[in-house]
């Protein structure tokens, strides 16, 4: 598929002088609740930026119109990547998404002037997209819990938005499997695993990230900018067309297979939400050996070009509540 051009200047600019954050605020006089959108936290998922550039325009010339609370748009959360059409600048922004009073790489700039704007709003949504072919997804976080990794009670106000963004599938659970996948390696949970969502709830605040497809598929613009109509609308932030609600029951991650040889292989073109059963092959480790499904459910993320200690695929199960 053919990669989406720079065609705005809002993201022109972004791509000419990467040590400069832009976004667009919009305050009504009406109280509400406030919401920040921020796009391309990965450069090479272009999909958000297209989108808030459409909002932006729509809001500058009146065919947007913001009713209450507050709104803020980031097109490219990371200009260097964005710039340079890749996954990270020097490092993945959203994996460490926390303010250090000594920044040491492009990411940890990001991170001091982005941390404090996203504690200034209520709620994130934050758009993405994936490498492999498949189905848009939205993601929450965890149950409401008083634990130490990730203490929480929001969870039935991030589910309602994941569920009206327009996207038939929402996927809970993340940063439970990810230190999961870090034990695998070796290593003990820490800042590796926050991320732009993490942080925004340890703020008080709640988030939903939404894939919109495949990195170069130019629908997948289309479904980010639902998504953010879909948000505006169940925040009663803006009178817009509601996309339709996702009623089914959630697919909650459950397990990590790692990468643990350049010849480990998948089984075949898995593509997330890929329904498995017990005992169905889902990969092969270098000597043959199967990696078969311990339990129905679906395969979530898979990365046949994944580096050796790193995901190679999740696996989840449908969530019985």
């Amino acid at each position: 598929m053919r990669r989406v051009s720079v065609d705005h200047e809002l993201l022109r600019r972004a791509v000419a002088d990467p040590e400069v954050l832009h976004w667009h605020t919009w305050a009504a006089l009406a109280p509400g609740p406030s919401l920040v959108v921020l796009g391309a936290v990965h450069g090479n998922e272009v999909c958000g930026a297209h989108a808030i550039v459409r909002a932006i325009d729509d809001l500058t010339h009146g065919r947007l119109r913001l009713l209450r609370g507050r709104l803020t748009l980031v097109p490219v959360a990371n200009p260097l990547a964005f710039a340079q059409a890749t996954r990270e600048g020097e490092r993945n922004l959203n994996r460490r998404f926390l303010p250090q009073p000594e920044p040491q790489d492009y990411e940890d700039r990001i991170t001091r002037q982005l941390a404090p704007l996203l504690a200034q709003h209520e709620v994130l949504l934050d758009l993405h997209s994936f490498h492999t072919p498949g189905d848009p997804f939205a993601m929450v976080g965890p149950r409401n819990n008083s634990g130490a990794r990730e203490p929480f009670a929001r969870a039935a106000e991030e589910m309602a938005l994941a569920r009206a963004l327009g996207a038939q599938q929402v996927v809970e659970g993340w940063l439970e499997v990810y230190d999961r996948a870090a034990g695998l390696r070796g290593e003990l949970p820490d800042d590796e695993g926050i991320g732009t969502n993490e942080y925004m709830r340890s703020q008080g605040g709640y988030a939903v990230t939404i894939e919109c497809g495949q990195h170069e598929d130019p629908e997948a613009i289309d479904v980010a900018t639902r998504a953010i109509h879909g948000a505006l609308a169940h925040l009663e932030l803006a009178h817009v067309p509601a996309p339709p609600r996702f009623a089914g029951p959630a697919a909650r991650l459950k397990d990590v297979v790692l990468r643990e040889s350049p010849a480990d292989r998948l089984a075949q073109d898995w593509h997330s939400f890929d329904a498995v059963q017990a005992g169905d092959v889902i990969a092969h480790r270098a000597d043959g050996t199967p990696v078969a499904a311990p339990y129905d459910g679906c395969v979530l993320f898979p990365h046949p070009e994944a580096e050796v200690g790193q995901e190679l695929f999740y696996l989840a199960e449908p969530d019985a509540g």
